[in-house]
Formats: structure tokens, sequence, C-alpha cells
């Protein structure tokens, strides 16, 4: 299997992952999940629209929830650096022969849509209206204390063209899963804000967005977590967890929202900034892939996901499957 090169210029500068926008079908019933048990900050608030941040970011939003029919996810946020990105990464994906166009996105300037080769819609804007900070207004926080928006994970029908084209883009391979037989990609972490991911795919049918995840300060705000979902009428809300990852370390906990969006809650994974950082490999048969502690992932975790508005999913081209709780 040949890595990319995690040394050489990107086309354009992105920061960080910024956002995302989901669909649910009733938005007060998400509102009391995101808002009164995770501790999302409201942010504004109309019938059919909430912006909500976390407890660190000054961003307007880091996820957006809109009244509808059916419940799916829309593009995926980023911040570049600033407005000649925008125009470099347009002109980027007009030479891959990928769609893009200027959208009007309340609260963000200038912002460019398109979507990745297989269908992944993605949005890029340098300004969003700032907000005064709120990270030390303690009387605000409650939940779990979510202090910003950390990775997106997806599934992916073909795990190595994702690893491709984010490496074209300026994304950094910080861990993969490879099948033992083929040597292929089977799972990758790729980052740009120094962590151990902003964005990671997983072989499935797709693309969809397995789950958004949000970074809190300690293992103890998930029990906390836990002891709140389990006492106010969420404990089926409850996937999998708690427990420590063996890719990227991190401690986290898996909930489903009430329309099934997938949330991770998240801490204590490692900086990655160095650019010859070398990709940590795993097997994909290592029980302690998933999980240092052993312990197998439900089969929901490999197969349930959030429809991207407007794309058909397409089934993996990888037949491996990974250990599956029974």
């Amino acid at each position: 299997m040949a890595l990319p090169a995690n040394i050489g210029p990107a086309p354009f500068n992105i920061v960080r992952l910024s956002h995302v926008v989901l669909t649910v079908t009733d938005l007060q019933a998400s509102r009391a999940f995101y808002v009164d048990v995770l501790g999302l900050q409201v942010t504004e608030e109309t019938g059919t629209r909430i912006s909500l941040r976390a407890m660190e970011e000054r961003g307007h939003h880091c996820i957006v929830l809109e009244q509808g029919d059916i419940a799916v996810a829309h593009e995926l946020g980023f911040k570049v650096h600033g407005e000649d990105d925008l125009d470099r990464a347009k002109a980027y994906f007009d030479q891959r022969g990928l769609p893009t166009e200027w959208a009007e996105v309340p609260h963000q300037a200038r912002t460019l849509r398109t979507r990745d080769p297989q269908g992944i819609p993605l949005e890029f804007y340098a300004r969003m209206d700032r907000l005064p900070p709120i990270h030390q207004k303690y009387a605000l926080y409650r939940g779990v204390k979510p202090l910003r928006i950390d990775h997106f994970n997806c599934f992916s029908p073909d795990v190595g063209e994702a690893v491709e084209f984010y490496s074209s883009i300026g994304f950094r391979l910080t861990e993969y899963t490879a099948t033992e037989d083929t040597d292929e990609f089977w799972a990758a972490w790729m980052h740009r804000k120094g962590g151990v991911h902003d964005i990671a795919f997983t072989n499935g049918a797709g693309p969809r967005l397995h789950h958004v995840a949000f970074w809190v300060p300690t293992p103890l705000n998930i029990i906390d977590l836990l002891d709140l979902m389990s006492t106010t009428g969420y404990v089926a809300n409850i996937e999998r967890g708690p427990g420590r990852h063996g890719i990227s370390n991190a401690f986290f906990l898996y909930i489903r929202d009430p329309d099934g969006h997938r949330i991770e809650i998240y801490c204590s994974d490692y900086q990655t900034i160095d650019p010859d950082h070398e990709p940590i490999r795993w097997d994909l048969k290592d029980p302690q892939r998933q999980t240092l502690w052993g312990a197998p992932a439900p089969r929901s975790w490999f197969e349930e996901g959030s429809v991207f508005a407007g794309v058909t999913p397409r089934l993996p081209r990888l037949k491996a499957t990974p250990i599956i709780a029974p």
C-alpha cells in the first residue's frame, strides 16, 4: 500500500472543520436533546431552524438543526485561512471536474459549495460571524459540557479513493486500518488542525455521515452524561461505550439523537502537528483497534448512518468485515 506524502504545499489552506447542518423531523425534540441534554448553546432560533455552538467556540455555529420531513445530513463545513483560499479552492475543484457554486449562507461571508469525488457535499468559507467568548461563563455549562466540534466520520464506498482526494487538498493521514489479505485501506483518519482527525472514512455503503464528534473536558463528563441520559428518558439513545479507542487513544461515547443522527462525545486524543508525523497502521482483525480494552462495536455502528441530502449511497468496493459484537 502506498501511503500519501504528508509534506508539501496544499492547493488552498484549510484551517479546520467547522460545522454541519442536520435536518430533523421534530425540531423541539432535537432542541431538548442538543441543548438540555448535551449542553450546546443556542445562538439563533426560529420556528424552523436552530443554530448552536459549543463553549469554546467563537464562530456563530458548529451545528445547525433544520425542521424537515426526512432526517438527512447536509454540507460538511470547513474554514479556510483567507478569501484567496476560496478562489484557489474553486479553481482546484473546477480543474478536477467537480461541481462548484457560490452560496448565500446565514452568518457566513462568501461560501463555496462543492462535492468530493464520492459525492459528499462540502462547504468552505473564510469568515463567519464572531460572538463574544463564553468559555469562562461557567453558569452556562451543562450536560456533557461540550467545548468544540472535533471531527466528522463518513462511510465511504472506497476509502483509498477518499484518502487520495483529501491528501491532495492538504489533509494528513494519522492512522489507518488495512486489510491483511489485500493490504488496502479499510478506514482512515485525516487531519488539518493538529489532532488525530478532522475527517475520517470507514468502509461501508456510502457516502453517508457516520457521526459528528464533540470534544469534552474529561472522561468524567462522559460519565455524567450517561447518568443524565439514563435518568431522563434517553437510555435507548446510548449506542456504544464508554470506552477508549485503540485508534486515536481517545475516550469515547456514541449516542443517537431523536432522529438517529449519531453523535460521538470525545476527549484525550493526541497531537499530530509535525509535518513528518508517521501514520499508525492497524489490522482490521485487531480487537484493540476499535476499543483498546477489546470490546467490539455493535452491528449498528458499522451499518447505520445519516444519508446526505441528494446523494444515493453505493455499496463498498471492499467486502472485508471487522470484528462485530454478537
